[in-house]
């Protein structure tokens, strides 16, 4: 068993820090109204120098069943890249979210990923249930998504075949969410603040293209046009 007291000091400190930014986010969930009672989690890749030899990939993730009125730095939980939960000076009861094996899987297959959130917000899970993708129909959905929201399969919960949709609907894609069919949406991010940013839009374009839709179907934005607002939002946008 990993022990974290046993890691060099500055893989104690990158997994302190990861703590403290990890609780820190789960307060966006309900406070941008992606989640109700203790459903959703966010979690983070523990960022470690590539010369630490023999220290283990880390990521931080919300352990399973707690209330976000109680998610703090020191309850979050520690596990290793195959979704096991390490001695990280927390109590045995708090086991890792009943995710974990998604957040895992995204990890180990996509090196790029740093941050990954689950949510059940309602519209983004309404799609969800309609086993439909959210169609490219906003400039703010090409700006962030480039394009389509794609839906992902329907996988049970339990072993690592949500993280294996997650991986087979994302990889290629520009989108940052997935909508696990009649499960809800999934984010990645290069941190866990990223992915944070794309459930949250992907709530916010989820809920202005239900409502589009009751007055007709609104149209799909030319691709080139998407890859033009994709690139200028993504390389040009911002300080």
């Amino acid at each position: 068993m990993i022990r974290l007291s046993d890691l060099p000091s500055d893989v104690q400190e990158s997994v302190a820090r990861t703590r403290d930014k990890v609780a820190a986010l789960h307060a966006e969930l309900p406070r941008n109204e992606l989640v109700v009672w203790t459903a959703g989690n966010v979690s983070e890749r523990v960022q470690i120098s590539p010369h630490a030899d023999g220290v283990p990939s880390l990521f931080v993730i919300k352990p399973s069943g707690v209330s976000y009125d109680e998610l703090a730095a020191e309850n979050m939980v520690v596990c290793t890249l195959d979704g096991e939960k390490i001695e990280d000076g927390t109590p045995d009861r708090l086991r890792p979210s009943s995710d974990t094996a998604a957040h895992a899987y995204v990890y180990r297959h996509m090196d790029g990923v740093g941050g990954v959130v689950h949510t059940h917000s309602t519209y983004a899970t309404a799609w969800a249930a309609r086993s439909e993708a959210i169609p490219c129909v906003l400039t703010m959905m090409a700006d962030e998504f480039g394009g389509d929201i794609p839906v992902g399969p329907f996988a049970l919960i339990g072993d690592d075949s949500i993280g294996r949709g997650i991986v087979e609907t994302l990889r290629g894609s520009r989108s940052p969410a997935v909508l696990m069919a009649q499960h809800g949406p999934f984010t990645i991010g290069a941190d866990a603040k990223a992915a944070v940013k794309a459930a949250v839009m992907c709530e916010e374009v989820a809920r202005t293209v239900h409502f589009a839709r009751a007055y007709g179907e609104p149209p799909r934005i030319d691709q080139e046009q998407i890859d033009s607002l994709f690139d200028r939002y993504q390389n040009v946008y911002g300080q």
